[in-house]
């Protein structure tokens, strides 16, 4: 099937112009209230106004420009910008444009995963530093593509999920830290370990992101480019379940709950057991067969490490007695829980894990790794794309971490680099 009449980037550009007007001023030239030299302060661009982006309007640094392929949402989240003190923020159709600014250092990627690897290549190449969303990429290829871009570029990448360094990590009512200290420290012995999240530890796989299988074909609103939305995916009619925050719900964008909240939960336990430089050699999946196209739910994944450690998504809450983290000698439940004698005194004389570098600006300044960067990243976002490809194909399946290359399996293989679109295709 062809591809429909592409969207005039023209009208989309004058629909803007006609909705909101905002003066730029050069970004070296003001300073911010006063407060930061031009020379030191780390401007930044916004590609994606949905909801996610509401966040980063808050994070240090100013904004310059800010880009979407919607134009409603674009002129609105820009509004919220200005009024937030970014006076000379400018509205943008075309990500590309963004990343040429010479004045801006920084790209937040606040769209769908199927853009995350597209964009940020692209930012890294121009020089710029990328502040990522989650998941880090739609698929392992292009996780290892951004990991070389960004590493030959020499800049910066931090990813939005924060539960390795700061805030309660769900259902442990602790920090990560705190956590990582009791199983570093021996508290409950050796490993392997065995890892349950479920809603009896604490964390809610969200399978209302779900995608329908009966979608009628829709007209596409005339402030909505869908062919650059769609960019690197295959083209599909349009139907307005497919964007905006339903699009976790379809294989060709996300990965449902899996997608949406598998960085937030398993990152900090890649962190917490040491895991870091390693992946699992197997998935094992409990699922009903799934659609091609749209996602469902699934009762039941486990990932195991080469040493036995293993991860048990519990999508079915079955387990209702495990512990969050079971070792040799004793169990951590939710709440920091313990069944060892005087384990929350114990940790409290533990030493501290490593500091890690959590201010952005900081590790850009200082040319440091973030805590959660493109490396420690790739790894975490790679389970989460290993589940993905057991979940869709609905098949148990071995891996080679080395080789980064499923076991006798051609067709999980297949899923590691998924086909561009011919415009938007990476050489990955």
């Amino acid at each position: 099937m062809n591809d429909p009449q592409v969207f005039s980037r023209r009208k989309a550009l004058k629909r803007i112009a006609s909705l909101a007007s905002i003066s730029i001023v050069p970004s070296r030239v003001l300073g911010l209230n006063g407060q930061t030299p031009p020379s030191e302060e780390l401007t930044r661009g916004i590609l994606g106004c949905g909801g996610i982006s509401a966040s980063h309007l808050k994070m240090p640094g100013r904004i310059l420009a800010l880009c979407d392929v919607d134009s409603q949402r674009l002129v609105e989240r820009t509004k919220q910008a200005v009024g937030m003190g970014n006076k000379d923020a400018q509205m943008y159709a075309d990500f590309r444009e963004v990343i040429a600014r010479e004045d801006i250092d920084i790209i937040h990627t606040c769209t769908p995963p199927h853009w995350h690897a597209h964009m940020a290549i692209a930012a890294a190449k121009a020089g710029k530093h990328v502040w990522g969303e989650k998941p880090m990429s739609r698929t392992i290829g292009e996780g290892r593509a951004m990991v070389k871009a960004i590493q030959e570029a020499e800049v910066s990448f931090r990813l939005n999920t924060w539960f390795r360094f700061r805030s309660n990590f769900y259902g442990s009512g602790v920090t990560a830290r705190e956590v990582k200290k009791a199983v570093d420290g021996g508290l409950i012995g050796d490993g392997p370990y065995k890892v349950t999240l479920s809603g009896h530890t604490g964390f809610n796989w969200k399978f209302m992101w779900s995608g329908k299988t009966d979608l009628q074909v829709e007209q596409v609103p005339d402030h909505f480019d869908y062919d650059t939305w769609l960019g690197p995916a295959p083209y599909r009619p349009y139907n307005s379940h497919r964007t905006h925050g339903t699009f976790r719900g379809y294989w060709d964008y996300d990965g449902g709950g899996l997608g949406d909240m598998g960085q937030h939960y398993l990152d900090p336990i890649q962190y917490i057991l040491g895991k870091d430089e390693e992946l699992p050699v197997s998935v094992e999946v409990d699922a009903d067969p799934q659609d091609m196209d749209a996602v469902g739910s699934f009762r039941r994944i486990t990932y195991t490490y080469a040493d036995g450690t293993s991860i048990v998504l519990d999508g079915e809450n079955k387990d209702k007695d495990a512990a969050f983290i079971q070792g040799s000698a004793g169990k951590i439940m939710k709440g920091f829980k313990s069944d060892v004698a005087g384990f929350a005194e114990k940790v409290k004389s533990l030493p501290d894990p490593e500091a890690q570098v959590t201010d952005f600006h900081q590790a850009i300044r200082e040319k440091k790794k973030f805590a959660l960067n493109e490396e420690n990243g790739f790894n975490s976002c790679t389970l989460i794309n290993l589940g993905k490809i057991a979940h869709r194909l609905n098949q148990n399946l071995k891996f080679d971490p080395k080789a980064m290359k499923f076991i006798d399996n051609p067709l999980a293989d297949s899923l590691i680099t998924q086909p561009d679109r011919e415009k938007w295709a990476l050489p990955v």
